[in-house]
């Protein structure tokens, strides 16, 4: 564990002097809070027009409040508000795939991959360091976009819309199927990092989780589908599970010895 800790602070630092790298992460969490503000609540008040003269709407917020609690515009932001809570599972993968994809093609052209394989350090704490070295800030500033939209939606939202929001299926899908997704996605960017010579190759591999979950987030907002809290549990523990494998897999397929000569 120490070696782990020294290597993730290695990563930190590295980090640091190129905190520009963490620009993207910012701009996709702020517009993870800033678009649903403006669909849920900006667009109604500039139109005039309630989000319940809607009857789609009507109809398929129905699902965010079974108990028939809610009625009218305030169930409806609360459909909108809990779907666009999927935008924070985006922000650490999108954000964070670049210094994945170089996390290994980076240290061989800089020529810091050498010294660092001739350590006593073994390749499931450099892999895994190294997989949360790039996590563990990424997710900080994601957890904290979430925070500022919690916080705009007590300010902003319909009575009743704030408290419904706390709910086991936000917490299950921010802490858990969040960060699980995150840890599949760069784990596989840094598997495929491993075994070309070219970042962007990684990234497309690691940018291929995007695509299911752009698919989750398009059917829930049509109505043909609302994953419950159990269900999200269960996908968490499934990605938790796949990362535990991806991780196996990579170092399995890190091949130390020759993995320097190969790439030269």
């Amino acid at each position: 564990m120490s070696r782990t800790g020294a290597l993730i602070a290695k990563e930190w630092l590295d980090l640091r002097r190129n905190i520009g790298a963490l620009v993207p992460v910012g701009i996709v969490t702020l517009l993870s809070v800033i678009v649903p503000f403006a669909i849920a609540i900006g667009i109604p008040f500039f139109t005039g027009e309630a989000l319940s003269d809607d009857p789609t709407l009507e109809r398929i917020s129905a699902v965010a409040d079974p108990g028939g609690v809610m009625v009218g515009s305030a169930r409806i932001q609360l459909f909108l508000l809990q779907q666009f809570l999927v935008l924070f599972l985006l922000t650490p993968i999108t954000g964070a795939m670049s210094l994945a994809a170089h996390a290994i093609i980076g240290e061989k052209q800089t020529r810091t991959l050498e010294p660092l394989l001739a350590t006593p350090v073994t390749t499931g704490e450099l892999l895994v360091a190294k997989v949360l070295g790039v996590l563990i800030p990424t997710l900080a500033i994601s957890l904290a976009g979430v925070v500022l939209y919690l916080v705009g939606i007590v300010a902003l939202a319909d009575p009743g819309v704030p408290a419904a929001m706390l709910s086991a299926r936000s917490a299950v899908l921010v802490l858990l199927v969040g960060p699980a997704a995150a840890l599949v996605a760069l784990q596989t960017a840094l598997l495929i990092s491993s075994r070309v010579n070219d970042p962007r190759t990684a990234q497309q591999f690691g940018v291929l989780f995007i695509v299911p979950l752009m698919i989750v987030l398009i059917a829930q907002f049509g109505g043909s589908l609302w994953l419950s809290a159990s269900m999200l549990a269960a996908i968490g523990l499934g990605l938790i599970a796949a990362w535990v494998l991806l991780t196996f897999l990579s170092i399995a397929m890190f091949e130390r010895e020759t993995i320097l000569t190969r790439w030269r």
